[in-house]
């Protein structure tokens, strides 16, 4: 399971180094690679097992739904599996370097079945409104369903 943030440099050629806990995780599945696609304004990153699994639950997916449809264009349609370099770091596609914003400053996010890859900024933006949003009951009932 991922866990943590970790700040990181994005460099010149798009790369950025995953941390030697992440890719022991992404390893332990037998890959050298992780897959890396766009949403919410940053990038998820799933082991290629993991990844795996998604694509079996977005088949089961009824396919007659346009969401459905246009979901699995933006979000299958938009990955990319990106191999480590002897270095630890994964080369970013420009495209998803561009749709989340990615330029200097990023933070890897782990988030338990994936981590995210997020712009420092946009992050900071993310933050702030996950605290704007625990002044409401409705969210704070939310989050005590998990016995926090």
């Amino acid at each position: 399971m991922f866990r943590g943030s970790y700040p990181h440099t994005l460099d010149d050629k798009g790369r950025i180094f995953i941390p030697t806990r992440f890719r022991d995780i992404i390893r332990a599945g037998g890959s050298d690679a992780v897959m890396i696609t766009a949403m919410d304004k940053c990038l998820f990153a799933y082991t290629l097992e993991g990844w795996s699994k998604v694509e079996t639950r977005i088949l089961a997916q009824a396919e007659n739904s346009e969401y459905m449809r246009r979901f699995r264009r933006s979000f299958v349609g938009g990955a990319h599996e990106c191999p480590f370099d002897k270095q630890g770091r994964v080369l970013v596609p420009p495209q998803l370097r561009s749709y989340a914003l990615l330029e200097k400053e990023v933070v890897l996010v782990g988030v338990l079945n994936h981590f995210e890859i997020w712009s420092k900024e946009n992050l900071d933006k993310e933050n702030e409104a996950m605290e704007m949003d625990m002044q409401k009951v409705e969210v704070r009932n939310e989050i005590a369903k998990l016995g926090l």
